[in-house]
């Protein structure tokens, strides 16, 4: 036998165990990818289904930091807002849900509400949102 066939028989079965295991280690197997791609769908379908408790938040934070200019008296104000509240289809909270201050000679509006997201017939995903035009002392609403 030559040194040649010697070495070659020596070194393929080492470099074939080697490719074998780096073909069974490559990438994830069926099971796995279903498993993954089941948590993204379900996370996508939670983000889909809080996208109108969001857009819900800012156009309430976007009304209360306009109402808060608007009015002098707390009536006045709450009427604004369900002006607002009608014009932005805003449905989880009323004028009579605002918690009007005064602070100094501005006046402080404040909200708090819950926010109810059914995921299946007995699993909801509650989101507490809260706000005032405080939060943002630089902000002025334009008209």
């Amino acid at each position: 036998m030559s040194d040649e066939s010697v070495v070659s028989s020596k070194v393929c079965p080492q470099v074939r165990s080697r490719t074998a295991s780096a073909r069974r280690q490559r990438g994830l197997s069926l099971v796995s990818l279903i498993f993954v791609g089941l948590i993204v769908v379900v996370l996508l379908a939670i983000g889909a289904k809080s996208v109108p408790a969001l857009t819900e938040y800012f156009a309430i934070e976007r009304a209360v930091q306009k109402v808060a200019n608007e009015g002098q008296t707390v009536r006045d104000i709450r009427a604004a807002f369900n002006r607002y509240a009608m014009i932005d289809d805003i449905k989880s909270i009323h004028g009579d849900d605002l918690d009007i201050t005064k602070d100094a000679d501005r006046v402080v509006v404040s909200y708090a509400y819950s926010y109810s997201l059914p995921i299946t017939d007995n699993v909801r995903i509650v989101i507490d949102f809260s706000g005032s035009n405080r939060d943002h002392p630089g902000h002025v609403a334009q008209p």
